[in-house]
């Protein structure tokens, strides 16, 4: 086989694996991709939590979908925005009626994202969501 005839094979094997890979990353699965490369999970109805997994008084941040879910009161739901405004970090936890972020130990009030302690000077941003029957979804 000549020089000229295995470079057209490599290149030809080459470009079949690449577009194999490329196929792969397609993925088809409805999920769209945030710039920050996150899921949004289907977006509008993607199922976040149930009821029973956000306790009164408490919350849950919900992880590739950047939102936290609290209960402030029994049977009142909010969400908020899981990006800290003060550094663009994750929020972590709620504990003590606070939602935190991890990164500065700033507090965000769970029921309706306002500041409780900084750094961050601005409120988590709300994000709409809907709850029927048990389970909590963006609305």
């Amino acid at each position: 086989m000549s020089a000229v005839a295995r470079r057209t094979v490599v290149s030809a094997a080459g470009g079949a694996g690449l577009a194999a890979a490329l196929a792969a990353c397609g993925g088809g699965t409805g999920e769209r991709r945030e710039p920050d490369g996150k899921t949004d999970g289907g977006g509008e109805g993607a199922v976040l939590a149930t009821t029973g997994e956000v306790p009164v008084g408490g919350g849950k941040v919900v992880a590739g979908h950047g939102v936290v879910i609290t209960q402030p009161k029994p049977g009142e739901f909010k969400a908020f925005s899981s990006t800290c405004p003060h550094a663009g970090c994750t929020v972590g936890r709620v504990e003590a009626g606070a939602i935190v972020c991890p990164c500065h130990q700033s507090r965000f009030d769970l029921s309706d994202g306002s500041v409780t302690s900084g750094p961050a000077k601005e409120p988590l941003p709300p994000m709409p969501i809907q709850v029927l029957g048990e389970e909590i979804s963006f609305g």
